[in-house]
């Protein structure tokens, strides 16, 4: 099945990035409402790259009409199996086979279908042949939630597990099994068909402003958002690694990533007690003092004094407690190139760094900054680029060494 380059699909094929590129996605839609949602779905797997071939079955097509994921897609979508034998071309034993069966939304029918063998809908026909010839499967499901807390339905779902099929977990919200984020099965898909080139390592990212408490009500920290270190830890999740995400309270975080929250150094201090990673990468705002917290709440009505005291430093922690790649991040303001390089060689000489990135805050934006990255052998580069492309070169460099 070969793309058709005249439709508009391709006006956005590749536009957020080339992750996706030349693979093929076949799309399976089931009846569930969450159908709707398979338009920016499908889309948002074309803008990394994507060639999305979708299947529906008929209770979909009630659903969503087929004209939609036509247009969605550049592909005729596949109602019904017929002399193409397009089951056995997209996911049987076959050269022209798909890269993937992403089956979104998927309902508690299908699933259990699926895990007994049973293919009487496009969709399900496609999963039979996809689990004959090894081909990978991502199921989202999405229903009522007191259906997928169903015993029966739960025991299936672990059956596919046991095949290899891989499942992104709903959002359990307002009662219901509501499909995941966009955002998060487009992150799924990308983790299946990566390059898997940290599939054995265990990566651990610790991001976000620690907050030290003044009294029971305020707290002082430090400015930065973590988004940095959330596309450090996508990039690794990309790599096929097993992702440890240290982050501050109240922080958005993916859902498919493991995540521990803090909120002060102290809490930084006891986790780091315990690290356990390959490679351990700190782009964390973390405070460099302690704060002689007052009881209750100081009165607004008067003056207070603040009393500071040095902070332990986590790298030092992390550096005594693990053999682990570490990766330090230095941050400086009204000084020029050589004074950042040279802070931010003596912080990697300290602490034993593999790698430093330093940039000077007024050139950090929300989601672009200019970065110098120093590393142990002596090599250096300066990079004016997006964050996400930030997090992409230094897993590059990780790679190599």
């Amino acid at each position: 099945m070969s793309i058709n380059y005249m439709h508009p699909i391709n006006d956005i094929r590749g536009s957020v990035s080339s992750r996706l590129k030349d693979k093929r996605i076949v799309l399976g839609i089931t009846g569930s409402i969450s159908a709707v949602e398979t338009i920016r779905m499908a889309r948002e797997l074309a803008r990394h790259g994507a060639d999305v071939i979708p299947v529906m079955s008929e209770a979909a097509t009630r659903i969503i009409h087929p004209d939609a994921i036509h247009f969605a897609t550049g592909h005729q979508p596949i109602i019904r199996l017929d002399g193409a034998v397009k089951h056995v071309e997209l996911c049987g034993e076959t050269s022209s086979r798909a890269d993937l069966l992403l089956i979104a939304p998927s309902t508690a029918n299908t699933i259990s279908k699926i895990a007994h063998g049973i293919d009487d809908t496009p969709v399900t026909t496609m999963a039979t042949c996809a689990m004959g010839s090894k081909m990978p499967i991502i199921i989202v499901p999405a229903m009522h939630g007191s259906m997928y807390k169903h015993e029966i339905l739960l025991d299936n779902i672990q059956i596919l597990k046991d095949h290899g099929v891989i499942f992104v977990q709903p959002r359990v919200e307002e009662g219901k099994a509501k499909i995941a984020s966009r955002d998060d099965i487009v992150h799924s898909v990308i983790h299946c068909l990566g390059d898997r080139s940290f599939a054995s390592k265990k990566v651990l990212v610790i991001t976000g402003p620690t907050s030290e408490p003044i009294d029971d009500v305020r707290v002082i920290t430090n400015r930065s958002t973590g988004f940095t270190g959330v596309q450090l830890a996508l990039e690794a999740y990309y790599r096929g690694a097993d992702v440890e995400v240290w982050a501050s309270r109240g922080m958005d975080v993916p859902d498919m990533l493991n995540v521990k929250r803090f909120e002060t150094v102290g809490d930084l201090e006891k986790l780091a007690n315990d690290a356990k990673a390959d490679v351990i990468l700190v782009p964390a705002a973390i405070s460099d003092f302690l704060v002689e917290k007052h009881q209750g709440k100081v009165s607004s009505s008067k003056s207070a004094t603040i009393e500071l005291t040095q902070a332990p430093k986590i790298l030092g922690l992390l550096r005594k407690n693990t053999k682990a790649l570490i990766v330090g991040f230095k941050a400086e303001t009204g000084i020029g190139l050589d004074e950042l390089e040279t802070r931010a060689i003596r912080r990697m000489k300290e602490h034993g760094l593999g790698m430093i990135i330093a940039n000077l805050m007024e050139d950090v934006g929300s989601y672009d900054t200019k970065a110098m990255i120093l590393r142990k052998d002596g090599k250096k580069d300066i990079f004016n680029l997006k964050k996400s492309e930030l997090a992409t070169i230094v897993f590059d460099i990780i790679k190599g060494e």
